[in-house]
């Protein structure tokens, strides 16, 4: 939920919600700069790191992320990636961020930047990217301690920000600060605006030595700390993993997607794919639709849809040519004899759901697209560090001296590295034989050149089947329709019979274009592309560690699209123990163990 914002006639916030040090001459950003980022010994703290994260309590208008935002880019010496984790359980609107930033000149274009990404923020998590993925904000909406609950990382640095205690004391109660404490590693610093007795005191009982220091007027103090517990720590913390040379098999959008996430986080990754030319299997359908699932309950597939669709359009926009390899086209979902109604979003949910006719047969999807997954493979791939190596089958792994041997079929080295990605769709079974089972998925689309006359549909739509009704391929502007789903078989040459299946799926979502394009499909002229998926029991992907420096990320089924880049991501964030872009729960259900014990092969099959 949006809270209103009430402003003064100087152009700042005055409400309660965000205290009277916004009232102060130079307002909220002064205090992000001397409170925060200067109580935490920022910039000099994180000079020459590989990484920084940050966790903040209350996000408020943004200042103080836009404020370490500001300086890392200033900072010729700054870490690699910028992670920074807040929590707020009532965004404000977009409109709100510019109007505070406008106060400040050299925060306004990184607010517009922030305003772009500020849309749908229904509760859970959101990742939004920037600088080309370098900086990036994990914005966790809902309660703070329920939220502070669903994440897993050790932060370096805290910002304690939020209501005033007297207004809202469950914000600093000891309870929500010991969420905070299950966040750090010893040494984190810690700093707020605040020096209230009850603050203080628990936040020494949460192992945190304090100074109280110089304030912002009309504070006259701050509170500054460090995290170092009297007591021995007892949870293990998972160590993040230096970066060095790894190699990713497979080159789809799930090896591609892994393959660029890394190689941000300062890896050179060597891609091998069997295949000469990147995209050669699933990945190479012309053009796919991005769309979030929906369900009555909101349910698990729902919910990790959202986090995927957010993250791919971020990644379109940021390396696609809008109108030729995407379009955020949005899509309108035609549900047919359903009449139950999706899941209540709450007040933000309109920027993924709407009923434009007021039927619950009927959905509007406004964030949705068409993408070529091709060309973003392409694009992943050229990033930094990224090496394409095509033409080499790897048909076996070996652990020798800290480092994975990949093997051909004659048991020779064909690369080797202490990083092992294995996203080779069905062929990582063979890879990873105790890999929990994947199943063929063949899929075969239709498809053909528009002709004269208007597009089919005015936007893409889809239910039982989809139309794209216009996209731009080298062959002319063209329709694409289907796709059949035939679990279990792995046969990809096209079938006459899914012809006519996907004309049928067509007439109940489109009769009208189905009657326009039936003589086509009755005289053999619509062409076809056809191709096999990889798919899990419970058809969500596999993503996770499988042995020491031995990695999977496949089985992507029909979503690829919606889930590579936050699989990727996933990937990325627990090997380097960075900020998660999913609630634990949901990161738990991606998770490649959750079905069967793994053991990478040693051999070649």
């Amino acid at each position: 939920m949006s809270e209103p914002v009430a402003w003064s006639p100087d152009g700042t916030p005055h409400n309660a919600r965000f205290g009277d040090i916004y009232r102060s001459t130079s307002g909220g950003l002064a205090q992000a700069r001397h409170v925060f980022l200067a109580g935490c010994g920022l910039p000099q703290q994180w000079a020459g790191q590989r990484q920084w994260r940050v966790l903040e309590t209350g996000f408020g208008l943004g200042l103080n992320f836009l404020a370490t935002w500001a300086a890392w880019k200033a900072d010729p010496q700054r870490p690699t990636v910028l992670h920074f984790a807040s929590v707020e359980a009532y965004p404000v609107a977009a409109e709100d961020l510019l109007r505070s930033a406008a106060l400040h000149p050299d925060l306004e274009p990184l607010a517009r930047m922030l305003a772009a990404q500020w849309w749908g923020l229904v509760p859970g998590v959101h990742r939004m990217g920037f600088e080309g993925g370098r900086v990036l904000l994990t914005l966790s909406v809902g309660d703070a301690r329920a939220m502070l609950a669903e994440q897993a990382f050790s932060a370096d640095s805290v910002f304690l920000d939020g209501f005033d205690p007297q207004r809202n004391p469950a914000m600093w109660d000891l309870p929500l600060l010991k969420a905070v404490a299950r966040l750090c590693r010893r040494g984190t610093t810690m700093a707020t605006w605040t020096v209230a007795g009850a603050v203080r005191r628990e936040l020494q009982q949460c192992g945190f030595v304090l100074d109280k220091v110089t304030g912002l007027p009309p504070k006259r103090e701050c509170l500054r700390g460090r995290f170092d517990p009297a007591w021995e720590l007892r949870r293990a913390e998972r160590p993040a993993v230096e970066p060095s040379r790894a190699v990713v098999v497979g080159g789809g959008l799930a090896g591609a997607a892994a393959a660029s996430s890394l190689a941000r986080r300062g890896w050179q990754v060597d891609v091998l794919d069997a295949a000469h030319q990147p995209a050669s299997g699933a990945s190479a359908l012309p053009a796919g639709l991005l769309a979030p699932h929906v369900s009555p309950d909101d349910n698990l597939l729902a919910r990790l849809s959202r986090s995927g669709v957010r993250i791919t359009l971020q990644e379109a926009a940021l390396r696609l040519r809008a109108g030729e390899d995407w379009a955020h086209s949005g899509v309108l979902r035609r549900r047919g004899a359903d009449e139950r109604a999706p899941a209540d979003l709450g007040p933000w949910g309109d920027a993924w759901q709407r009923w434009p006719g007021g039927s619950p047969r009927e959905l509007w999807h406004p964030a949705a697209a068409w993408i070529k997954p091709g060309r973003l493979v392409q694009a992943w791939l050229t990033g930094d560090g990224i090496r394409w190596r095509g033409g080499v089958r790897v048909h076996g792994l070996e652990r020798s001296g800290g480092q994975w041997q990949l093997l051909d079929a004659d048991g020779l080295q064909i690369a080797q590295a202490p990083l092992v990605v294995v996203a080779a769709s069905l062929g990582s079974a063979a890879l990873l034989p105790d890999l929990a089972a994947l199943h063929p998925v063949r899929g075969q689309v239709s498809w053909d050149l528009l002709g004269d006359g208007e597009p089919l549909a005015g936007a893409p739509v889809n239910g039982n089947g989809h139309l794209l009704p216009q996209v731009p391929l080298e062959a002319g502007t063209c329709w694409l329709s289907g796709s059949t789903y035939g679990r279990g078989d792995a046969d990809a040459a096209p079938r006459a019979e899914d012809q006519q299946a996907n004309l049928a799926r067509l007439r109940a979502l489109l009769p009208a274009a189905a009657d326009r394009l039936a003589p086509a499909f009755a005289a053999g002229t619509v062409r076809a592309w056809s191709g096999v998926r990889c798919a899990s029991a419970d058809r969500r992907p596999l993503v996770g560690d499988v042995a020491p420096g031995l990695w999977v990320s496949t089985a992507m089924g029909s979503r690829g699209l919606t889930f590579a880049a936050l699989c990727a991501e996933l990937l990325a964030a627990r090997l380097h123990a960075e900020p998660l872009p999913l609630p634990v729960r949901l990161a738990a259900a991606l998770d490649a163990r959750r079905h069967a014990g793994v053991t990478p092969s040693r051999a070649a099959p």
